[in-house]
């Protein structure tokens, strides 16, 4: 089965025969694959890991995070502003204190969200001296991994280039605690790199544009070298630098029960190697229903900006919201993205966090106008959404919201929305990874199955 790729033909396409086939092949499978919603109500089965009041089914214990989104008053889930913490430390105090004292503090988080504790200065130096001495790839890493195998996905290409560093670890294989602590620190340190260089690939045998290569600077931080690495003049400011590290604290983690860390637990806990523990937790942050939703909603406001004459006139915006929930604009599929949670019910705490900081950046930016929108999204979509959910409260706005406008603002190109996502959840995968491998049981939920009991039949009676 083969694709068009630099102008070559389908050759299914070529080929009517064959291409009427798989349409067969394709019924087939959703007839004998699609498992009907009611049946998960009648074997009691939690469908997508989900109790009947929305709350998430227990299947772990963790140390590295907590998300609350609900209490408990009578036994009965009850709504309330939401709230992340880090290692027992509230986000919101974690990055109002990095606010007050002026300083950048994704290291800082990293280092407590993967060792535990917050570091002192000396323990803190350290670990950023390290960092910066772990940032340089391997030798021919970058023409032979990277440059060499370029792709149109840089999600992919990514897990692809952690996976290839495997190869040039001399103990991949080794789960001793304290091999895997040098290998996520290793890997905080170069993903970086490794997302700046997957993108400049791309740019340049993909999109037909120059090919710029920047090399990190020690003297950097972790967010002033993304923006340097991925700028072809190398220039920002310390405004960007700023912002570019509370996103990335905001993102750094968010508990045991997010789809991609959850992806780190199970594969871990099979005793594979980290390089594959993190590509699996990229291929699960790539996905569309998790950190792919950034690029949901930037190309929502997009669609919703190309079809408002006017911006600010929230009669129009509620109509054509109202089309978008019944399926009759944008992509057909009846969501409003970046609104509402699995866990979060009145508030996102990361929201709330971006979106103040958002408006700040908006009016040194000159982006008022598409702030304002996004406002509007928010307050008549959480509206539109409380009526059709029956709740008491609408539908908070979540961190993907105000993730899209961040980026827009900071001038990072679309196709790094969610691999930017990646590298500063990074340190959350690795403190996860951690945990598992240290509890040393496998992962083996069970599964209903319906096929019954079928008598093998030869080939020439079939």
């Amino acid at each position: 089965m083969y694709f068009k790729r630099n102008g070559k033909v389908n050759i299914m396409e070529q080929h009517g025969g064959l291409k009427n086939r798989f349409k067969e092949f394709v019924d087939i499978i959703e007839k004998r694959s699609y498992i009907q919603p009611e049946l998960y109500d009648k074997y009691k089965v939690k469908r997508g890991l989900r109790n009947k009041n929305g709350t998430g089914v227990l299947v772990g214990i963790t140390r590295v995070a907590d998300v609350k989104g609900y209490k408990y008053v009578d036994g009965e889930k009850t709504p309330c502003e939401g709230d992340l913490s880090y290692r027992g430390y509230s986000l919101i105090d974690i990055v109002k204190n990095g606010e007050e004292t002026g300083r950048n503090i994704f290291e800082e988080v990293s280092y407590l969200l993967l060792l535990g504790s917050l570091p002192n200065q000396e323990n803190l130096k350290i670990y950023k001296d390290t960092l910066c001495r772990l940032r340089p790839l391997p030798d021919k890493y970058l023409e032979d991994v990277i440059l060499k195998i370029p792709s149109k996905d840089l999600m992919n290409k990514m897990m692809q280039s952690v996976l290839a560093l495997y190869t040039f670890d001399e103990s991949p294989d080794d789960t001793d605690t304290y091999n895997v602590l040098k290998q996520s620190i290793n890997l905080i340190a170069k993903i970086p790199s490794i997302m700046a260089y997957c993108y400049a690939a791309k740019r340049h045998y993909i999109d037909d544009q120059s090919l710029i290569i920047h090399r990190p600077k020690e003297e950097y931080n972790t967010a002033e070298n993304i923006l340097h690495l991925i700028r072809e003049n190398r220039e920002f400011t310390q405004e960007e630098v700023d912002m570019l590290d509370i996103l990335m604290v905001v993102h750094a983690e968010h508990g045991g029960g997010n789809n991609s860390a959850f992806a780190t637990h199970v594969v871990s806990s099979s005793g594979t190697d980290t390089y594959s523990a993190i590509a699996t937790a990229l291929g699960s942050l790539k996905g569309p229903r998790h950190g792919g939703a950034n690029l949901m909603v930037a190309s929502m406001v997009d669609d919703i900006k190309a079809h408002l004459p006017r911006w600010d006139d929230r009669k129009a915006l509620r109509q054509y919201l109202e089309k978008i929930l019944e399926g009759r604009a944008f992509d057909q599929k009846g969501l409003i993205y970046g609104l509402g949670h699995a866990v979060y019910t009145m508030s996102d705490p990361r929201a709330v966090l971006l979106k103040e900081k958002a408006a700040e950046l908006a009016k040194l930016k000159g982006f008022e106008e598409s702030f304002a929108l996004i406002n509007d999204i928010e307050e008549i979509g959480g509206e539109l959404l409380r009526k059709r959910r029956n709740t008491d409260y609408p539908a908070p706005a979540n961190v993907d919201l105000y993730s899209g406008l961040v980026y827009q603002m900071l001038d990072i190109p679309h196709d790094l929305y969610t691999p930017l996502f990646g590298v500063s959840r990074t340190t959350g995968w690795c403190a996860h990874r951690m945990e598992q491998v240290m509890d040393n049981k496998i992962m083996r939920p069970a599964y209903v199955t319906l096929n019954a009991p079928m008598p093998f039949i030869p080939p020439e009676e079939r």
